[in-house]
């Protein structure tokens, strides 16, 4: 039978019911973020421990998703997604009703281990159900999933905790995850022939606690500091043993995650921009609530409000941005998407305290556009270059690459705005002794030391965003050498269940 047969018939029902699965897991991922203040004080912790509900989470993201190139191609479809929404749903439940905050934690972090399943599972059956030239489209629904359900989660969870407790956020979820798990269990229907694969456990634990000690590492540094030896310490483990890990690798017949994907130019040029990209990302989605919230004091559901349209229109661009994929290929869209990105973060390097609500929203907007022409066209243009047996292996790594760069991109812009925030605030404060004639009273000088760290705050951000701009630059010029490829290898090599059809599609 010919390739292309088994491409006519994609398995829409399997990759309906895995979106839905995807869409509250990546929803859930950002939901909680505002109703940290609110746990804060139903709890009685402080807000170090409490951020431990997202730190913890991406943990335990970073650890799982390695094991997912293992997991895929030992496991079914099936087995996998009842088994991520098994744990989802459980964990979201007893969450629900956590009344101390370990509980909390812990029902946390058995949400984010079936998270951590769902998305390179989407990924890996998106990409063995549909031909290179229709792929585009197809991932650029994926995009709406990978890129909506997040983006959204902050203005919905805004507007909720003002009228009702944090755990609404949990009892919402839960019903409709437990739904999918049900309707999964009947519909889904694939089997799965037994393969010898044996997981290598010293390759387990070394790429847990090298990704694990990068995320907790970077993700710690803006709070704690880099001097800090819970963050230098924890990195420099991370680094240690993912050098390790990758050796390891490299001596194994059947590696756990294979790192031969980079001897592909176009999925390592494509990786390289995805880390760029992410990076830059959390500049608007980290400073931008910053701004708003504290130095505007705007609250949090109107804040949620500005971002939303460019939410909104990144998921409506996401599918059309897909099907040019497929028209035109990746560097023009890329290209033209990193250029918008560009400009619109250099014009979020001039913020001031007049700067006006419309105007924020139609920057932001502006920026999101240009995103949603460049993260799943990149992405795809890489995974497509992949032979299909590949496929888990290339989903993983660029799943665990973003939790990375992600974490390294916060640290990174949270330390410059720290840093010079304290210089902006010192030089403004010596110009203001310079200039001042007389002592200034109790009030004045309070007066004026809070004026300082506001302006000093706003110019930190500003010069943030600025270095933003740089790391986009990065990712344009890195953006004119993708090239268009083709799919090496046989569709057939790694459907994502190894199914019993796949394999009587191979043989007719």
């Amino acid at each position: 039978m010919e390739q292309a047969k088994f491409y006519d018939r994609p398995p829409y029902g399997i990759i309906t019911i895995l979106m839905i699965g995807a869409f509250i897991s990546m929803l859930n991922e950002t939901l909680l973020n505002v109703a940290l203040p609110s746990i804060m004080k139903d709890l009685s912790v402080g807000a170090s421990t409490v951020q431990w509900l997202a730190t913890g989470y991406m943990l335990v993201n970073g650890v799982m998703i390695p094991a997912t190139a293992f997991l895929i191609q030992k496991y079914s479809v099936r087995g996998l997604f009842l088994t991520a929404m098994v744990l989802f749903t459980a964990g979201t439940i007893i969450a629900g009703f956590a009344h101390v905050f370990p509980l909390l934690l812990t029902a946390r972090m058995i949400q984010a281990a079936g998270s951590a399943i769902m998305m390179p599972l989407l990924m890996n059956v998106m990409l063995t159900s549909f031909p290179p030239e229709k792929r585009g489209a197809a991932m650029g629904m994926f995009g709406l999933v990978f890129i909506f359900a997040p983006a959204v989660g902050p203005t919905l969870s805004g507007y909720l905790i003002e009228h009702n407790s944090w755990r609404i956020l949990f009892h919402l979820v839960s019903p409709i995850a437990a739904v999918t798990l049900v309707v999964g269990f009947f519909l889904l229907k694939d089997k799965k022939e037994k393969i010898v694969l044996q997981l290598d456990i010293l390759s387990l634990v070394l790429s847990s606690i090298a990704f694990g000690g990068l995320l907790y590492g970077f993700s710690s540094a803006g709070d704690k500091g880099w001097d800090s030896p819970y963050v230098y310490v924890t990195i420099a483990a991370g680094a240690i043993c993912l050098v390790l890990f990758i050796v390891r690798q490299n001596f194994l017949d059947k590696p756990m995650l294979n790192f031969k994907v980079y001897k592909y130019p176009m999925f390592a040029l494509s990786s390289a921009i995805s880390i760029v990209i992410s990076m830059a990302m959390f500049s608007a989605m980290l400073l931008m609530p910053i701004y708003l919230q504290t130095l505007r004091g705007i609250s949090p559901v109107k804040s949620g409000l500005l971002l939303l349209p460019g939410s909104l229109l990144m998921g409506i661009m996401s599918p059309i941005t897909g099907k040019l994929f497929d028209k035109f290929g990746g560097r023009a869209l890329a290209v033209i998407g990193l250029v918008i990105m560009t400009f619109t973060t250099y014009m979020f390097s001039n913020l001031t305290f007049d700067t006006s609500y419309t105007t924020l929203i139609l920057l932001y907007s502006a920026r999101m556009f240009g995103m949603s022409m460049v993260m799943m066209p990149v992405m795809t243009n890489g995974l497509n270059q992949l032979p299909a047996h590949l496929y888990p292996h290339g989903t993983a790594m660029n799943n665990t690459l973003q939790q990375v760069s992600g974490a390294i991109g916060s640290a990174l812009l949270v330390t410059i705005m720290s840093n010079r925030t304290e210089t902006h605030a010192k030089d403004m404060a010596a110009s203001a002794m310079k200039h001042m004639t007389g002592q200034p009273t109790a009030e004045a000088a309070a007066a004026m030391k809070q004026q300082i760290a506001m302006k000093a705050a706003l110019e930190g951000i500003n010069d943030s965003f600025l270095v933003s701009v740089g790391i986009a630059c990065v990712a344009l010029i890195l953006a004119f050498f993708i090239q268009r490829v083709k799919q090496t290898g046989s569709p057939f090599g790694a459907m994502p269940a190894n199914s019993e059809s796949a394999k009587n599609l191979a043989e007719n």
